[in-house]
């Protein structure tokens, strides 16, 4: 019953009173983006979903747009500056994302929404993650986050599928606020967050 219906129903109740209760909290960070990195404050990027079904997804934009003498873009560690990096290491970037888990197109619990040119690049298993809605935070992101190698990643991503259920939803989100306060596992070293994919031999 959990998983096809009270589910949803959790999802759709917490981004309203999210929304409801502190809409002054978006527009305070909205702000800050908009005077520190500039416009546009709201970061959209397509994101495959359920059953590989691209999605816009939102966020609060965290990189500048500075470039080289020869007007490329700059890597993005260097595009990154000390308050983005707090917005990822307080996840306060991720909060426009209740509004695609309003929509329907993510959960507030789920295996976190990856490119779209990671989807040629997946063996069998590693496709598995796209059978539920992706999500703000879960079982990896718990687990270590982007500190963790893509093969523990996408384990924990199908562990999460095959055994999710309302305690364990409820113990990712407990889980997930103690990893904010901690600060663990927000990027890999010498990365903005997590080394491209490239995809595996295993199958």
């Amino acid at each position: 019953m959990y998983r096809y219906f009270f589910k949803r129903f959790i999802d759709i109740l917490a981004s309203l009173i999210a929304f409801t209760c502190f809409w002054w909290v978006f527009l305070i960070v909205g702000y800050l983006v908009k005077t520190k990195l500039g416009s546009p404050v709201i970061f959209k990027q397509a994101r495959p979903g359920k059953n590989g079904k691209i999605f816009t997804m939102y966020k609060f934009r965290s990189m500048t747009d500075a470039k080289d003498k020869n007007g490329k873009l700059l890597s993005d560690a260097e595009r990154l500056p000390k308050f983005g990096r707090v917005l990822r290491s307080t996840s306060l970037d991720e909060l426009p994302e209740l509004w695609n888990v309003l929509k329907g197109e993510m959960s507030l619990v789920g295996p976190r929404p990856l490119l779209i040119e990671y989807l040629e690049r997946y063996n069998n298993f590693q496709a598995r993650r796209h059978e539920v809605r992706p999500g703000i935070t879960g079982w990896a992101q718990v687990n270590g986050r982007n500190a963790i190698s893509w093969d523990e990643k996408f384990r924990l991503d199908v562990e999460y599928i095959d055994k999710y259920n309302f305690l364990l939803d409820m113990k990712i989100l407990f889980l997930t606020v103690k990893k904010v306060f901690v600060k663990e596992g927000i990027s890999q070293t010498g990365e903005a967050t997590a080394q491209e994919f490239k995809g595996s031999n295993k199958k």
